[in-house]
């Protein structure tokens, strides 16, 4: 009976999680006004009737996916370990990771743009991201502290207003990089151009944050 009710656990789980994993491709393809939940079970190897068992309705989903997608950011940098390095070595591998991350998820960027479309109305009704960004601004604005103590940065930045302006500096140029690269004439893809845009958005940073950059 044990080993049964395992393996219900195991299989709900599974299921679980090949919704999320479907949804999310979904959302970010279409939206929440495009996506379908007939598109979503297909993708997932589920029927519609296990979506609503687990997740409610498609509002519900779409709130849920977000909530997954803030997350794994939020507990990615936590792996960083900033904590344990000087703190100027710390704020230029936090501005990298987040580069980096939304160049490997750009998902993550499509999802965040359609839910400010609906003005944020999912976001509102999350405890869980309230606690996610407590700790983040907590520990982006221990990393400023620290570089105080170390003498390496300026007094009084801050923790909201530096995530918003490391977030900003690369979310902007890689949602606008299709009308960019035509309006600039050059591509804002190629590998050079996206080194070129890294060390920019540190040169930028640190130039803000550092008594001596």
């Amino acid at each position: 009976m044990a080993a049964n009710t395992q393996k219900k656990t195991r299989d709900a789980d599974a299921t679980r999680a090949r919704i999320l994993a479907a949804a999310k491709k979904e959302f970010a393809k279409s939206g929440l006004g495009g996506a379908r939940v007939d598109e979503i079970a297909d993708r997932a190897k589920a029927n519609k009737r296990m979506i609503y068992h687990y997740f409610g309705n498609k509002e519900d989903l779409f709130r849920i996916v977000l909530e997954e997608a803030y997350t794994d950011i939020r507990e990615a940098e936590q792996k960083l370990e900033l904590e344990h390095l000087p703190a100027r070595e710390a704020l230029e591998k936090l501005i990298r990771f987040t580069w980096d991350y939304y160049l490997k998820n750009p998902e993550f960027i499509t999802l965040v743009n359609s839910e400010n479309l609906h003005k944020a109305r999912h976001l509102k009704k999350s405890e869980k991201i309230d606690e996610l960004f407590r700790r983040f601004v907590g520990m982006v604005g221990g990393l400023l502290e620290r570089g105080v103590q170390e003498g390496v940065f300026r007094p009084g930045i801050d923790p909201v207003q530096l995530n918003i302006t490391i977030a900003a500096i690369g979310y902007y140029y890689l949602t606008n990089r299709f009308t960019g690269s035509i309006v600039f004439k050059r591509d804002l893809m190629a590998p050079e151009a996206l080194d070129e845009r890294l060390a920019f958005n540190i040169e930028t940073i640190m130039r803000l944050v550092c008594i001596n950059p």
